[in-house]
């Protein structure tokens, strides 16, 4: 179990993830953010999680639902609303948006708006730290609808046949855009698929952070010593739409999204700490306050910052 320091940390990383959440749909709304949100809104503690068991040298692969795992392990705020909204001190200097950026100063491979192109990304990387000998774990986060991708059968065979240091996060919020788990795959884990490539598969609460950071401690260290990959299949569900424009509904019942949201990863790591005598319910609302009181003031600077000036759109374009 994680201590009362880890514990803390996770939650005010949760708080963060869910506050830069509804700040980029405030910013989708008012028409200052280029593209649209894919809000992380529900599942905030597999970000959390994950990213607290991790080395600092350790590497993430992200994907188009992916801000909070970028926040989660270490990400500039500021320099990340910035990308995000399109302004010339972002990752990607204001050009990639929020789906095409990445930093290895912090472990960032980058994320991609290509269903499943996580799970290879990640791999090579787990090759390379193989090969180099140098003890880093690659994590690859993905939805569930990316369990259907055919590279992701081609690199988990690969992973699993060489034994790569690499732990596959499987974000299950059961639904792939408007198409329900039960329709689209016949097994009732996607973590048992696992097994025909060689490796453990565990199907656990995405939605209790303690939890998932126990089980990636556990499947980072075998990793790292040379046992091999896991795949994480985290329960979990969006609240909001797939994407900006979804009001979420139609597809998914009122009464479902409600059962879901009384399951709030935040409230239950809250409800943990103060039943331990860890946090007081004014020690929650005081660190709630400071972390939206820091995005608003990271969120303020973005907007004031200059866009790219059009000249640099060929700037570190190395293939012409």
């Amino acid at each position: 179990m994680p201590d009362s320091t880890k514990r803390k940390a996770m939650l005010r990383t949760m708080i963060m993830v869910r506050a830069f959440e509804e700040k980029l749909n405030d910013l989708y709304q008012r028409k200052v953010m280029f593209g649209s949100p894919h809000s992380y809104r529900g599942q905030e503690a597999i970000a959390a999680g994950v990213c607290a068991a991790l080395a600092p040298g350790d590497l993430i692969a992200s994907y188009h639902r992916g801000t909070g795992h970028l926040v989660a392990k270490g990400a500039d705020i500021y320099k990340l609303l910035c990308e995000c909204i399109g302004r010339r001190d972002g990752y990607s200097l204001g050009r990639g948006g929020k789906m095409h950026m990445g930093d290895l100063s912090f472990g960032f491979l980058g994320n991609t708006g290509t269903v499943g192109a996580t799970v290879p990304v990640a791999t090579g990387a787990a090759l390379a730290a193989s090969i180099r000998g140098s003890g880093e774990v690659a994590v690859s986060f993905m939805g569930d609808g990316a369990m259907n991708q055919g590279v992701v059968h081609e690199a988990m065979n690969m992973a699993g046949l060489w034994k790569l240091p690499v732990v596959f996060v499987v974000e299950n919020n059961l639904y792939a855009m408007t198409v329900s788990l039960e329709r689209s795959v016949a097994v009732k884990h996607l973590a048992e698929r696992a097994a025909g490539y060689g490796f453990e598969g565990k199907a656990i609460d995405g939605n209790d952070a303690e939890f998932v950071y126990e089980e990636t401690v556990k499947a980072a260290a075998k990793a790292r010593s040379g046992g091999g990959p896991t795949l994480l299949e985290c329960l979990t569900y969006r609240w909001d739409g797939h994407f900006g424009g979804d009001p979420g509904t139609g597809y998914r019942k009122r009464e479902e999204i409600e059962e879901w949201k009384r399951r709030d990863p935040i409230r239950r790591l809250k409800e943990k700490l103060i039943a331990a005598n860890e946090l007081t319910e004014a020690e929650f609302e005081k660190l709630s306050e400071t972390v939206y009181a820091e995005l608003d003031d990271a969120a303020k600077r973005a907007e004031a910052a200059p866009l790219p000036a059009a000249e640099a759109e060929t700037d570190e374009v190395f293939a012409r």
